[in-house]
């Protein structure tokens, strides 16, 4: 399959008769045309493609469930002249940043 521009794409993506993803994801990335490339064509309606069925939502969400932590980081002093205290801020940054 070949498509040449963003409506041949739409055209393929859209065929809901027979609905076969893997090359209709290949077709998509084939094409270059990027999500924006879609948003700038004109698109009117959401490619099945990256329509996701409840039932499979559900199913991912129990089975990664993920948890996130922030954590808080006092940065009053920073603007000070006061070396230490800047370096141990720096450093609780890096952490936070690399774990």
């Amino acid at each position: 399959m070949v498509i040449s521009s963003i409506e041949n794409l739409e055209a393929t993506i859209d065929q809901t008769s027979i609905y076969d993803k893997m090359s209709n994801l290949k077709a998509f990335d084939d094409s270059k045309a990027s999500v924006k490339g879609l948003v700038d064509a004109g698109i009117t309606k959401i490619p099945q493609i990256f329509i996701v069925p409840p039932i499979n939502m559900t199913d991912c969400s129990d089975t990664y469930e993920t948890h996130f932590i922030f954590p808080v980081i006092d940065l009053e002093g920073i603007d000070k002249m006061d070396p230490i205290k800047h370096k141990e801020i720096v450093d609780k940054v890096r952490d936070a940043s690399e774990t």
